[in-house]
């Protein structure tokens, strides 16, 4: 039997191989299949897997060795299923309606030059909340984001939260433009690790945009089993692979 290749490079999804919410383009496409030739190569997003296959095309599980919607809860390997895990077993009902109710009590109350619907979304393994409601148009969102960067919008909501669900085993991460993520303790980007750990590679890779503290690519980044590296936007991305790898 061939040995494993001795080295996987993760992506982000949004702000790493695409503008966020945005499809891949072309060149970044072509480029990732020649660094396929080269590397194993997956994708872990925060997105469920219809947004993902949006943002990188029907055939995504043919392209990409691991593809890892909802931080790797929803798993797939060489084209196929893996396994999935759900938010509601693990948390339970009780919890989710509480956390459900205080969020839209709390957006509610947010004065925003628009809002739109779509305000909570939920996932297998988390829950995706939008002050502005993720059925916004493209421009809307980059206004909202725009604002957001000057009033910390989402950052004030989410400190409001870990405050109010303190000990209820609940991390909040923020990543894009429009929302933040809420899911279980340890189901943040790390969870996919669990399932290429013991593929036997030597170096695992991971590129994302989001690794400051609170983003929601900082612990996959700064994990121990990881290689981290932080780009500003697809272009870099293909900079820094081109430098390592071919």
């Amino acid at each position: 039997m061939a040995s494993p290749a001795p080295a996987l490079c993760l992506f982000d999804v949004d702000g790493t191989l695409t503008a966020p919410r945005q499809k891949i383009t072309k060149e970044m496409d072509d480029f990732l299949q020649k660094l396929r030739q080269k590397i194993k190569i997956g994708v872990v997003g925060g997105s469920d897997f219809d947004k993902v296959q949006e943002q990188l095309g029907d055939n995504v599980l043919e392209k990409y060795d691991y593809v890892f919607p909802e931080n790797g809860l929803v798993a797939y390997k060489d084209g196929k299923f893996l396994c999935k895990q759900n938010i509601q077993g693990h948390l339970g009902e009780e919890l989710i309606q509480d956390l459900i109710n205080y969020c839209l009590s709390y957006i509610a109350k947010i004065k925003l030059p628009k809002k739109r619907g779509t305000f909570i979304e939920f996932r297998n393994g988390m829950l995706n909340v939008s002050p502005i409601g993720r059925s916004c148009s493209h421009e809307e969102r980059l206004e909202f984001y725009e604002l957001d960067k000057k009033e910390n919008i989402r950052q004030k909501f989410v400190t409001d939260l870990q405050k109010t669900f303190e000990g209820k085993g609940l991390t909040f991460s923020i990543g894009g433009q429009i929302s933040f993520d809420v899911f279980p303790n340890g189901w943040d980007k790390r969870y996919c690790l669990r399932l290429v750990e013991n593929d036997g590679y030597k170096t695992i890779y991971f590129f994302g945009d989001k690794t400051m503290p609170g983003g929601n690519d900082y612990e996959i980044y700064t994990d121990s089993r990881t290689v981290g590296y932080s780009v500003t936007s697809p272009e870099d991305t293909q900079r820094i692979c081109e430098k390592l790898f071919l």
